[in-house]
Formats: C-alpha cells, structure tokens, sequence
C-alpha cells in the first residue's frame, strides 16, 4: 500500500513549513508528498523547497494561476499527480502528529474513506509555535478547542470507526480515500469554487458509489493553526445548489473533475529534494 499526502495551501509559508516539518518527521513516512497551491506568490514554492532538503520521501510542488479560490481544481491537481494507492488530504496550516500517516495506514479498509479530527489552536498559540516551530502540543495546553484530539489510543479505535453514512462534521482537511474510488468519481467537483461544501459533496458521491464512512478518533490527529474567525456558509452559497443537485440526482461522477489533469500530471514529477540540493551546493 502506497500513501500520497496531498497537501493543500494558499499564502501561509510560515504554517506550510510547519506542516511539511511535521510529514517530514513521521514514524511511518508517506511514499509523497505532493504539495498543492491555489495561486499562491513564489515565496509559498520557496518555503517548500526549503523544507524538502531532507525530506525522507519525494516533494512534488503544484500551482495554479490565481483566480479566486479553487480548493477542488487544486486538490484535483494533487491526485491527479499523486502515485499512492491510498491519498491522505492535509491544509498547509494543519501539523500532523507524529504518528499521523501509520494511524492512516493502519486504519485504511477497502470500501470506506476516512474522516480524521483536529485540534484547533487560539491565535495565541499558533503564534507560539510559529514562533520556536512546534509541531507538538500537550491536551492540557491552554488555547485549545477539541483537545481530545491530542489523546491517541489505537485499542480504542473501533469505538468510533464503525461504518456509517452521514453529513456531520465531513471535512477536507484530514481526509482519506483509495486512489481509485476518487477516479470513479472524477474526484472533487470543479463547479464549486469558493469556501464550503466541496467536501461533503465528494462524500456523497462517495455514498453513492457504495462507500462507508469510518471515522478515526484518538489517532492521527493534526494541530489546525489559527486562520481567523470560522467561516459560515451563507443560505446563498452557489456551493449548495451542486451539492443538493447531487443529493437528488444520486450521482457518482462529477462533469468538471479529476480526468481533466490526469493526462498533464501523468508523467514523472520534479522532486524538490533535487532542487533544494542543488540550491545547497557550493557554486
């Protein structure tokens, strides 16, 4: 089983490095690493060759131009890249704990995908960790919401790991599904531009095809840096309008999909390690 984490970000180099610091130090390494961008300024690419120099797997880096926010189009891009039999999804301003991708891995069931949890840091203590480059809190650090999330007890996994189908709490941030069921789907739906939505409705397509849910608790958790107040998916968010077209039409493929990019993204890929070490060597 091959795992490719598709890491998604936008304009934060400073949370991306921290991110890349945390894959880069797993108990179980990724096969990949593919880092995606929605339109981001060179510095966004110049973090993550930094970061790739001794990176214990391949870093691949995508872009796109900038045009708003198009989360899908860019994950999209990352699977469509990704070379894994299993594909993990992880925002730029989430730190994966150190265990993160072997819960993944050992938590992984053919006919499901995975919806992992987070912990969600205060500005306060995102500016800490920020500032010294933490990649580890304690569940009693102050500044915390959700920090049962910090607990990891893999014997109790099947407490919540049952399989289910539901709409609650699906995100795109700490997610996993077989390689293949994304093809079948075309992966995320490229219509819905934008924040909100996107992910629950890949979910239900995911549904539609047969798939279970399973949630991971207690495992495989990622600290979620500080990026402001939540958003809110306003009642006139187009976003919901694809979303409940497709809980009406049962359908499991999207038109604007994955297939556009798996014909660009299908050859071999630069690895930023050869580029970072070629930035190292003395000239």
């Amino acid at each position: 089983m091959r795992t490719s984490v598709v890491l998604l970000t936008y304009e934060r180099p400073d949370a991306l490095a921290l991110a890349l610091r945390g894959l880069a130090r797993q108990r179980l390494a990724p096969d990949e690493v593919i880092v995606t961008d929605d339109g981001s300024s060179p510095s966004t690419r110049a973090c993550a060759v930094h970061e790739a120099r001794d990176f214990p797997c391949p870093v691949v880096f995508l872009t796109q131009e900038k045009r708003g926010a198009r989360m899908s189009r860019a994950r999209n891009r990352g699977i469509a890249a990704a070379r894994g039999d299993y594909v993990i999804f992880l925002d730029g301003d989430q730190v994966p704990a150190r265990d993160f991708v072997a819960d993944h891995v050992a938590f992984a069931r053919p006919g499901s995908f995975v919806q992992g949890s987070r912990i969600l840091a205060s500005a306060e203590t995102t500016a800490r960790l920020l500032a010294v480059g933490g990649l580890d809190v304690s569940p009693f650090e102050p500044g915390l919401e959700r920090r049962r999330h910090a607990l990891r007890a893999p014997a109790l996994w099947w407490l919540f790991g049952w399989r289910r189908r539901s709409r609650r709490g699906l995100k795109s941030c700490n997610f996993a599904f077989w390689r293949d069921d994304l093809v079948r789907m075309n992966g995320f739906d490229e219509d819905m531009i934008g924040w909100g939505l996107e992910d629950g409705e890949l979910a239900e397509r995911g549904y539609h095809l047969g798939l279970w849910r399973r949630d991971l608790r207690l495992g495989g958790g990622v600290i979620h840096l500080w990026h402001g107040p939540p958003s809110v998916l306003s009642a006139d968010n187009p976003n919901r309008r694809i979303y409940d077209a497709t809980l009406a039409s049962g359908r499991v493929r999207c038109e604007h999909g994955l297939d556009a990019h798996l014909a660009e993204l299908a050859g071999p890929l630069p690895d930023l390690r050869e580029e970072a070490a070629r930035a190292a060597s003395p000239r």
